[in-house]
């Protein structure tokens, strides 16, 4: 009978034990940035707040939910517009969980599902728009994406906050082609300020011309500041234009 004692002994202190061991594995901490979803007997039973929680072992399960923002990057993909030019695009999608609840019961992987949906919606936007539109509204583009991925989204307990598309590459012909595009808008725009400097040029001689045509004097004092002028370098040639009149009175004087 006293050989029975210590047995059972024994017996009530690895219960107690194997009781306080479980008692810790119900004791969890759920950070400020987390909720908790609870399972009893594997059924949705509630979500838990931030802060320390206590489960049942063996019969409630706990299951975590980041709610802070996160980012998934789309891959580079070649994409062919409504104009048929292909091109390389990349983006990336920045989300976050709003129901912690719907997120772990209606998807098994939302990151994934995601960018699987994005990906498509990009395809199916650049593919219904041309090239030139493209390159220049990458904004309008980047939000219908998330127009489209975001009305999807919201049924899995996850909110699109924004997608930002961070590079469209042509290919090396398509850069070719835009880029002597370019250089002769650029000759264009260069000939055009250069007439039209030529033109305000010669609307100012025209005016000078008028001007000095009033006086001879004044003509004559501008001949000799040009010769003046020519005159500073010995190595010039100096070419001197006689007014006609100058003609009429050489005529008569030899008369």
């Amino acid at each position: 009978m006293e050989a029975l004692l210590p047995i059972g002994g024994c017996i009530l202190t690895g219960i107690l034990v194997l009781l306080f061991f479980l008692a810790l594995r119900g004791i969890r901490v759920i950070y400020q940035f987390e909720r908790g979803v609870i399972f009893t007997f594997g059924k949705f039973t509630g979500v838990r707040e931030p802060g320390l929680t206590l489960i049942i072992p063996l019969v409630q399960r706990l299951k975590k939910v980041e709610m802070r923002l996160k980012t998934a990057e789309i891959p580079r993909q070649e994409v062919m517009t409504k104009d048929n030019i292909p091109m390389l695009v990349n983006a990336v999608v920045y989300f976050k969980v709003i129901n912690p609840e719907t997120v772990i019961l209606e998807i098994e992987d939302h990151v994934f599902a995601i960018k699987q949906y994005t990906q498509a919606a990009l395809r199916d936007v650049i593919g219904n728009s041309e090239m030139d539109f493209v390159l220049t509204e990458r904004e309008r583009i980047a939000e219908s994406i998330k127009e489209i991925v975001d009305s999807e989204t919201t049924s899995w307990g996850v909110d699109v906050v924004s997608i930002k598309i961070q590079e469209v590459e042509l290919p090396a012909e398509m850069k070719r082609a835009m880029a002597k595009q370019a250089e002769a808008e650029r000759e264009r725009r260069a000939m055009i300020i250069n007439s039209q400097g030529e033109l305000t040029a010669s609307e100012n001689l025209m005016k000078a011309a008028v001007n000095l045509s009033k006086s001879n004097g004044a003509l004559h004092l501008r001949t000799l500041q040009t010769l003046r002028d020519i005159a500073a370098d010995p190595s010039e040639k100096i070419v001197m234009f006689i007014p006609s009149s100058w003609g009429d009175i050489f005529e008569k004087t030899i008369k």
